[in-house]
């Protein structure tokens, strides 16, 4: 609320356009939160999107649909709109599918993006913008997604700028300033890639300076059936455990740009969270386990060996179970059904939820993003309220917003704010710290668990106030003695994190 006070106090106090920013700036601060789902081109995006909507609704196909930027948020009528560039919209009806169309029938190059409105619970809480890839061959795509991330600036040709006085609509300065995701899901598959990293550092909360780090951003390595144990050490020859090993390896090559890499199989995710696996399905996948082991065995070779096999499932049934759980998901579901001959279609399908690791990315985007909504909000509406004041020209303007922004972060209702600041400080090493300070820092900031902020999951209640206690009084001995005084600032945001960590912690013996 302190912030959006501050757009309503500076709204009389500002140009016409600036304030029209401030207006959006505000409608912005009451709507959820907007996740940017971004990665390489093939590396399954839209697939993860539906999988995390729970509809199979984003085209996953190479199309005209997927060259667009797509914002999946709730209405009360699902609908499709297309939004042009000079602002017309166009509504579309679904495909009989239930999916948004892969080919549009018009001029895409005069698209700006895709607006998708559905009566989803889960888009109450969180929008979803799933991107073009980057590393594509368009680069009108490439372009499209690096607008969303802030990687690069759009103006209209000279011919077009629109200098007229008083005008209250928004330049596209202060449109694109508004305009970006506050937190980004970054999907990666087996190798990081330099493209990778750079995207990760172009990623800005409302195109101001905010890089991308692990307040507000989180990886997932998809399809991770597709790793070959053998070339993970430590695997012992175990799928998800070469997964979950590489992944590690993974996020300390991103981080501390994010704050996690976590395994996940995007196909199976989508087919058993939005309707795709049916009782069918499970029937065919039960009559391939009373098949004798070794013919199985070979048949799960490849998919050509799956599909062209003589046997008595269908060949066009064994392709559609490739298409919505591939080998991995079809021999997972197979051994669940031998060790459990009476299990239910509803029940297979919960257990090939499970293995798709789904739950634990949508756990991590509770803890990363969910619970820190407001906070991420509001850092991000800091930073459009900066940019649409540095737009503006004028000097006095500018001034005026910069000192406003300094007396509401001064304020201790503001603390939150001050630690998301520290942390991207920290996190882009704009503030120097020793390795161990930085590892500090970012634990403390990344998490809303108290355990893992302190660095002592399942400790006892009066061991984590005790270490609380502790750390608060040693930050603070360094802000005094020994820090630069860019150390400093930032350390004593740290000092004020462990003691408010302390009180809550206490407050419930109180």
């Amino acid at each position: 609320m302190s912030v959006a006070n501050l757009c309503h106090r500076l709204q009389p106090q500002v140009s016409a356009r600036t304030a029209a920013g401030f207006a959006e700036v505000l409608r912005r601060l009451g709507g959820p939160l907007q996740v940017a789902v971004a990665g390489r081109i093939k590396s399954g995006k839209s697939t993860l999107v539906n999988a995390l909507i729970g509809r199979r609704v984003a085209p996953t196909d190479v199309g005209e649909c997927t060259r667009l930027v797509t914002r999946f948020q709730y209405g009360t009528v699902d609908r499709v709109e297309i939004v042009f560039n000079d602002g017309r919209k166009q509504v579309l009806p679904f495909a009989a599918d239930g999916m948004i169309p892969a080919e549009l029938g018009i001029d895409i190059d005069q698209v700006s993006h895709i607006e998708a409105y559905l009566t989803n619970a889960v888009l109450q809480g969180m929008t979803v913008i799933d991107t073009p890839g980057l590393g594509s061959l368009d680069a009108a795509s490439v372009s499209r997604t690096e607008q969303l991330l802030g990687a690069a600036k759009h103006r209209k040709p000279d011919d077009e700028e629109d200098d007229e006085e008083g005008s209250d609509e928004l330049d596209d300065t202060s449109r694109n300033a508004v305009a970006g995701a506050e937190a980004v899901l970054y999907v990666v598959t087996q190798g990081v890639r330099a493209d990778d990293q750079q995207a990760l550092a172009a990623f800005t909360a409302a195109t101001a300076s905010r890089e991308a780090g692990p307040v507000n951003a989180i990886a997932v390595l998809n399809k991770a059936d597709t790793i070959a144990p053998e070339s993970v050490e430590g695997s012992g020859g175990d799928v998800w455990k070469a997964a979950t090993l590489l992944s590690e390896k993974q996020a300390s090559t991103l981080k501390p740009r994010v704050a996690d890499v976590l395994p996940v199989i995007g196909l199976i995710a989508e087919s058993a969270e939005s309707g795709g696996f049916t009782s069918g399905d499970a029937e065919a996948l039960r009559q391939l386990s009373e098949m004798d082991d070794d013919i199985l065995e070979t048949m799960l070779i490849s998919a050509d060996i799956f599909t062209s096999w003589e046997c008595d499932v269908a060949a066009g049934t064994r392709l559609r179970l490739l298409e919505k759980l591939d080998l991995f998901g079809v021999r997972y579901a197979v051994e669940a059904i031998r060790a459990e001959p009476e299990i239910t279609a509803g029940s297979l399908r919960r257990k090939l939820l499970d293995a798709s690791g789904l739950e634990a990315v949508r756990q991590r985007l509770s803890i990363v993003f969910a619970a820190r909504a407001d906070g991420i909000k509001a850092a991000a509406a800091l930073a459009s309220v900066t940019a649409l004041a540095h737009a503006s020209g004028d000097p006095a303007e500018r001034q005026r917003v910069h000192d406003a922004i300094e007396v509401l972060l001064a304020k201790p209702e503001a603390h939150q704010l001050r630690l998301l600041e520290a942390l991207t400080l920290v996190a882009s090493g704009a503030v120097d710290m020793p390795e161990d300070l930085s590892e500090e820092v970012l634990r403390v900031g990344s998490s809303a668990d108290i355990g893992a902020q302190l660095g002592k999951p399942g400790a006892p209640r009066a061991d984590l106030a005790a270490h609380a206690l502790e750390r608060a009084g040693w930050w603070r001995s360094f802000a005094s003695f020994g820090a630069t005084p860019a150390q400093s600032r930032v350390a004593h945001v740290v000092h004020r994190a462990y003691f408010l960590i302390w009180q809550q912690i206490r407050e419930p013996q109180a």
